[in-house]
């Protein structure tokens, strides 16, 4: 049985990457990442997800000041409340975190090349998303070439099994594999409910009416 290691944040994207991983008959390895964002509704929902499929669950925390130029971290900074056109710009919004998903990849790397995983399996769209530079297939294919040069496993390989799908394709996929929805967290806020103003919030709404299916995380 092949080894994939999962990056999980409890959102959408990253709990349809585990359900797509399991369908494809891999032994799944989780982790997710505490760097000091506004709030641990993720991470809880992280492990619920990880829970229900019976994967192991690392949590890694990372404390690095410098991220607190990002609205994602520094609870003094405005998150926006944009329209869909303007998320989907290209314009790099302030809750992007300086090179999150290099630090969160090479963790992985390191973490697939200690138990000889054949996969590191990543959740980053580029369809619809707010424009940040860590989600674009040219920096996945760029990053997988220096894993093969910089780890002893030479065959750990990078999927980016939603990178080109739209939310509402991605919401289908998760359906098709009935991934535990309900206990996913987007918000971008760790209110009791979604916030239905951030960024992740209209995008994930968006994905869900397209998809003709309510949103059972409400």
């Amino acid at each position: 049985m092949k080894k994939a290691i999962i990056s999980l944040s409890g959102g959408l994207d990253s709990t349809t990457c585990l359900a797509w991983s399991i369908n494809k008959g891999y032994k799944c390895f989780a982790v997710t990442f505490d760097y000091g964002q506004r709030h641990i509704k993720e991470i809880k929902a992280a492990k619920n997800v990880s829970n229900f499929y019976n994967v192991p669950l690392v949590e890694i925390k990372l404390k690095f000041p410098w991220l607190e130029v990002s609205s994602l971290v520094n609870p003094d900074k405005k998150i926006p409340d944009l329209k869909y056109k303007d998320i989907i710009s290209g314009r790099i919004p302030s809750t992007y975190v300086p090179a999150r998903n290099l630090v969160f990849t090479s963790i992985l790397a390191s973490y697939a090349d200690s138990i000889a995983a054949d996969f590191i399996v990543l959740g980053p769209n580029a369809i619809d998303y707010s424009g940040y530079p860590d989600c674009r297939p040219e920096f996945y294919e760029q990053l997988g070439k220096a894993i093969k040069l910089g780890t002893r496993n030479k065959n750990i390989k990078i999927l980016t099994p939603i990178i080109n799908l739209s939310k509402f394709e991605i919401v289908k996929l998760a359906y098709k594999f009935n991934a535990p929805l309900k206990y996913t967290w987007s918000c971008y806020y760790g209110d009791k409910k979604p916030c239905g103003r951030c960024d992740s919030c209209k995008l994930r709404a968006k994905g869900f009416k397209e998809a003709g299916v309510i949103d059972p995380a409400l």
